[in-house]
């Protein structure tokens, strides 16, 4: 029975507008979690996939230096120019704001001159390694949308990796290596992205791409997330619908573009030469101005927003689901194993919603108003059947039409709906608003329409006036009853009692006066005009 009356659903869709870049807007396919359907049994929610928007995720994250006192600064030092040995007169002093090079001047605003940036201890400890690692940390499951790019105020490093984790940092596994010689570096072979292909898109490569130097294009190093996504969906992005069908069928491949934590480790920094020059350690050292993370949270398909709270990112969960990831059913909705949401069938997806557990199906969210619930499969949700108290809905949260909700009841009352109680003259239909107006014909006004507006007589129901003591007179010794007619002497007739009888009959004489202009037709014409006909009433 259910099957044959959702064949017939008009959906009611919402839709969420956003300005984006040409390729994230085709990730904004999945930004409406559920929307409303009407059946016979009312307004029921249609869910579907969903998932947040990318957005710039370095406004979330914690960043953490090891060693932890890496940072230039205290105590202050002298510093050389990027490629000049010569020139050392800058100066790095934790103690004085203007010299000052913090960790959080990776992530502040750029564009500002001059430029801000977080800069290491130079290498005045040569030979022993100059390394650095630089955590970001969400405490959350995010998923990479954008290339993660590093600007460098130095030359890029030697040598570097950029590593991810999936377990809030406890294992740590390669993104990427970086150096000017991978083979003497990394034992690897150099590649870029561009030698890779789909079957080889999760390949850790060693790049010698952005080898180190000194002009304004050698300080950016990028990690290749839109490259590694072009395999698949198209130089431009354009075929989303082929990625999305690859990350719903390949955990490994979702996996890759997912992170809780990532760590850029510096092994090496900017040298430039062959050989470190020993007599000027202070031009090597480690400094960067900028770092772009763009993302989403991971929310499983199921939300399509994720809050900021206490320093923490959580998703606002839907289709029944909870957890900071939306990774489980909620209680008393485990009434079949929790899944992801789907991409397919694109584009709505399939949202694999939690549905309610057995033994707690006959009191599921029906609010008092009904004992039985059924699962409707074709749109995998449960609605409460025969909702009671004037109630309607998917859960009995509506009222019947001619029924409107009492502000001063809670959901669960028994009186929660309240007849409309619509004047039948007066309105066109029995059903009121949300605040218990009715919709009322014309001329007709009140709550319930059962008042007529100025011009207006009630007369079963509201009648635009015909005569009154204002404009309207009764001619000829007539009088005015109602508002809705004039009541003639018998030798008149007409609406305003502007006519001799003998002039319908056509049996005036001359003394009667025949041929002579009717005494009314300057009020009937006026009467005409006001009531917008050129055919007048006669009653």
């Amino acid at each position: 029975m259910y099957l044959s009356r959702f064949l017939s659903i008009h959906a009611l869709w919402v839709t969420v507008s956003s300005v984006m870049q040409p390729y994230l807007l085709v990730w904004g396919h999945y930004d409406v979690c559920k929307s409303l359907i009407y059946t016979e049994e009312g307004k029921v929610w249609d869910y579907t996939a969903c998932q947040p928007e990318s957005t710039d995720m370095t406004k979330y994250l914690k960043v953490k230096l090891d060693p932890p006192d890496i940072t230039c600064g205290d105590p202050p030092e002298s510093f050389c120019a990027m490629g000049n040995p010569y020139m050392c007169n800058n100066e790095c002093d934790a103690s004085t704001p203007e010299l000052a090079h913090p960790p959080e001047l990776m992530f502040d605003f750029e564009g500002r001159h001059p430029s801000t940036f977080w800069q290491s201890a130079t290498w005045k400890e040569y030979p022993k390694p100059l390394q650095v690692n630089i955590t970001l940390s969400w405490s959350k499951t995010i998923e990479l949308t954008d290339n993660i790019v590093i600007t460098f105020e130095s030359g890029r490093p030697d040598q570097m990796i950029l590593e991810k984790s999936l377990d809030y940092g406890r294992t740590w596994q390669p993104y990427q290596y970086y150096a000017t010689d991978c083979l003497h570096a990394f034992h690897m072979d150099p590649k870029s992205v561009k030698d890779l292909s789909q079957h080889t898109v999760l390949e850790i490569i060693c790049t010698e791409e952005y080898s180190t130097g000194y002009s304004t294009n050698s300080k950016i190093i990028h990690f290749e997330i839109k490259d590694r996504f072009a395999f698949f969906a198209g130089p431009r992005l354009r075929n989303m619908a082929s990625l999305y069908g690859q990350l719903d069928t390949t955990k490994k491949l979702r996996d890759f573009f997912t992170v809780t934590d990532l760590r850029i480790r510096l092994l090496r920094p900017a040298v430039g030469e062959v050989f470190v020059d020993e007599l000027h350690l202070a031009r090597y050292f480690y400094a960067i101005s900028d770092i772009k993370v763009r993302g989403r949270c991971k929310c499983n398909l199921h939300a399509t927003s994720c809050l900021y709270d206490n320093s923490k990112l959580t998703c606002e969960c839907e289709h029944n689901t909870t957890g900071p990831d939306c990774g489980k059913c909620k209680k008393n909705y485990q009434g079949r194993p929790w899944s992801p949401g789907s991409y397919l069938p694109i584009p709505k997806g399939t949202a694999n919603t939690c549905i309610p557990s057995i033994s707690s199906i006959g009191n599921c969210e029906c609010f008092g108003h009904s004992n039985r619930c059924s699962y409707i499969d074709l749109l995998n949700t449960v609605i409460c059947v025969s909702c009671k108290h004037n109630t309607r809905g998917q859960h009995c949260e509506l009222c019947r039409l001619g029924y409107f909700r009492n502000a001063s009841a809670q959901l669960d009352d028994e009186n929660v709906c309240i007849e409309c109680y619509c004047n039948p003259l007066g309105s066109i239909h029995d059903r009121c608003n949300g605040s218990g107006f009715c919709e009322c014909k014309t001329g007709t006004t009140g709550p319930k329409c059962d008042e007529c507006l100025p011009g207006n007589s009630w007369y079963y129901g509201c009648q635009p006036n015909v005569c009154d003591n204002e404009l309207l007179h009764c001619q000829n010794g007539g009088t005015c009853q109602n508002n809705v007619r004039c009541a003639c002497p018998d030798a008149y007739t007409g609406i305003l009692c502007e006519k001799l009888r003998c002039e319908e009959a056509g049996s005036c004489g001359s003394d009667s006066g025949q041929g002579a202009p009717p005494r009314g037709s300057l009020a009937l014409l006026l009467l005409t005009a006001l009531l917008g006909t050129a055919s007048p009433l006669v009653f």
